[in-house]
């Protein structure tokens, strides 16, 4: 690890990243830039930051040696996550004794030492932020712990500002920053008003404090769903506190994004019914056509109308796929995964893409590709959403780039369209189950935001990755990455 520490380059860069945040930038640009700025200071190889949620933390952003890692998850039960979670706030790791598939795969690329910060909101962990090195020994630098310290303090700050962050909708940070809490008096005035209740309510504590509880008060043990009147839904608790008097504490938080999502599935029903009923209807109407009129029909209309039923036979096969592997979140019991030819597979899966999507792919696939390890027949429907998924959101006569590389570790390929682009807070929301970005409306943009969610679902499950981000240019890149067999 270098000596020195460049003071400057933080001071300078971080004057930068104030910058943006004062001209309406947030979440994944700053932390991004933030990490460059990281890098720059520390003398670093690569810097990556991961957030925390119940389930587990993913890779939201790197820079660097570090940049292969974006979208990568790290499992609850992964034996380095416990690592990262337990321990000082801030230390330096030699990686190979770290135990776990991501640690293997950085000392495999030469990453052998690593400072790691937790970052941390009244205790609790949102994220740790990770700078890596080839080369080092197992000495310390006080100076280079403080400013990793005091960059992921930095973080912490922006996810309790909540600007874009967390990046994952049911990340600990959200629930804790959500909670607003209050104290109440036998007469319902408020005697103590937390930060958290002013950010939630939009009512500071000079306009709360000795006044009504601007919403009901459940009895003591129930809760209760209150909507405002500005429309956003509170989930409500209260509870008598122990001691002399009878004062009521109260918790609330901001529900709306469940409530949402309850609407959403309603939503998600109606248009999978309009969905289904379409090719349906299609295929009734063109098969009833040749069962009625065979012998009027010439032998070019019979074609026809057989490739039509063929062609929306096909669209309805690969919406009821994609409703009964989103029925559930199990893992199939699919094929175990072995090496195959990437490229092959690829080139294997075009021809079963419909035609609009088809003529508008250009492959880019290099003939010395090194194989990959998985399951090669799920590779069409990843393929199939991808590709679909980059023609809905671009015009209808823009080219749908497909390449591939490797390196080390993965092997990996691109779909990159020139279309409307994602949104950096949306990068990670879009692989949510029934989820639609708004820059799609779903009559412009028609859809059951099942395929991204799909796709996730089936890379991860061969222990690959797969992220999205926006194209230099205009567009998006979906980028999938499977280990090499």
């Amino acid at each position: 690890m270098p000596e020195r520490t460049d003071l400057t380059a933080l001071i300078v860069g971080h004057g930068e990243v104030i910058e943006m945040i004062n001209s309406g930038d947030a979440a994944l640009p700053v932390l991004t830039q933030l990490l460059q700025v990281t890098q720059s200071t520390l003398g670093a190889d690569g810097v990556a930051f991961v957030e925390f949620a119940p389930t587990g933390g993913r890779v939201i952003a790197a820079s660097g040696a570090g940049a292969w890692t974006i979208g990568r998850p790290l499992p609850a039960s992964d034996p380095a996550t416990v690592c990262l979670l337990a321990g000082p706030r801030v230390r330096q790791v030699r990686v190979d004794r770290l135990p776990g598939p991501l640690a293997g795969d950085l000392a495999d690329r030469g990453l052998r030492h690593m400072i790691v910060a937790r970052a941390e909101i009244g205790g609790l962990t949102v994220g740790s932020l990770h700078a890596l090195y080839h080369d080092g020994d197992d000495s310390e630098d006080a100076t280079q712990h403080a400013v990793l310290s005091y960059v992921a303090s930095c973080i912490a700050h922006m996810y309790g500002d909540q600007t874009g962050l967390p990046v994952h909708g049911d990340g600990p940070v959200v629930a804790a920053l959500a909670d607003g809490l209050a104290v109440v008096d036998r007469d319902g005035h408020v005697r103590l008003w937390n930060p958290a209740a002013a950010q939630v309510t939009d009512r500071s504590a000079a306009e709360a404090l000795n006044r009504p509880l601007p919403f009901p008060l459940p009895p003591s043990g129930q809760v209760l769903d209150h909507r405002l009147p500005d429309g956003r839904w509170l989930k409500i608790t209260s509870g008598e506190l122990p001691g002399p008097g009878t004062l009521r504490v109260v918790t609330f938080r901001d529900i709306t994004d469940q409530q949402r999502r309850d609407a959403d599935r309603d939503l998600f029903v109606a248009v999978t019914s309009h969905e289904l009923r379409t090719p349906v209807t299609v295929i009734k109407g063109y098969a009833d056509t040749l069962t009625d009129h065979w012998e009027s029909l010439t032998e070019a209309d019979r074609r026809q109308a057989a490739r039509v039923i063929g062609q929306r036979a096909n669209e309805l096969a690969r919406l009821v796929d994609r409703l009964l592997s989103s029925a559930t979140d199990a893992r199939p019991a699919g094929d175990p995964t072995v090496p195959f030819d990437l490229g092959d597979a690829l080139r294997a899966a075009v021809p079963d893409l419909p035609a609009d999507l088809r003529h508008r792919l250009l492959l880019d696939l290099p003939a010395d590709l090194p194989k990959a390890l998985g399951d090669r027949h799920t590779l069409a429907t990843v393929l199939t959403e991808l590709s679909t998924n980059a023609g809905k959101y671009s015009p209808p006569d823009s080219p749908i780039e497909v390449t591939a590389d490797a390196d080390g570790q993965t092997v990996s390929f691109r779909v990159s369209d020139r279309g409307i682009g994602i949104r950096p807070e949306h990068v990670e929301r879009a692989f949510d189950r029934f989820w639609q970005g708004e820059s799609g409306n779903r009559r412009g943009y028609p859809g059951a935001g099942l395929g991204l969610y799909l796709v996730r679902r089936i890379v991860e499950q061969q222990n690959g990755w797969v992220s999205l981000r926006p194209r230099s240019g205009g567009g998006t890149v979906a980028e999938v990455r499977l280990p090499r067999g």
